[in-house]
């Protein structure tokens, strides 16, 4: 019997908790403080940047890493900033909705699906969107400690 600790592979099971941060130290998630969280690697729960990481960990591990501006989430795509007419956020929008410069709104894609982007401008015949993920282009803390894995 060997008293090795089990190490993560990229089929592992986990249970840990984790948290993502601002470099100025906000929370954006965490689950510290809450239930641990419980993740398969490879299925797409974490971003595969944040699975690599962990891969090689011991259990038992807790540890921060520093993610340099857009490894996170990538990079900001500038094609991604958009032009919206009043006309299609007025489809997308609850009747009364009163926008506001920094709001994230949620739309309809085409061919099914749904898609958000940040209110950059708010015109009378068009706006502007930015539909990158709010934290592409962001340094980022990922902070995780490994209860088990299995």
């Amino acid at each position: 019997m060997s008293n090795e600790q089990p190490v993560v592979t990229a089929s592992s099971y986990l249970t840990l908790n984790y948290r993502l941060a601002s470099l100025d130290g906000n929370d954006i998630v965490t689950t510290f403080g809450a239930t641990p969280a419980t993740l398969l690697m490879g299925q797409g729960q974490l971003a595969p940047v944040l699975e690599e990481l962990l891969v090689g960990l011991p259990e038992g591990t807790h540890k921060t890493f520093d993610l340099e501006p857009g490894v996170g989430f990538g990079p900001r795509n500038p094609e991604l900033i958009r032009e919206v007419s009043r006309a299609t956020l007025d489809l997308n929008s609850a009747p009364d909705a009163d926008y506001k410069i920094g709001d994230l709104v949620d739309f309809a894609a085409p061919g099914g699906g749904r898609f958000a982007g940040i209110l950059r401008e708010l015109g009378d015949e068009t706006c502007v969107f930015d539909f990158n993920h709010p934290l592409a282009g962001q340094p980022l803390k990922f902070e995780v400690q490994l209860i088990s894995v299995l």
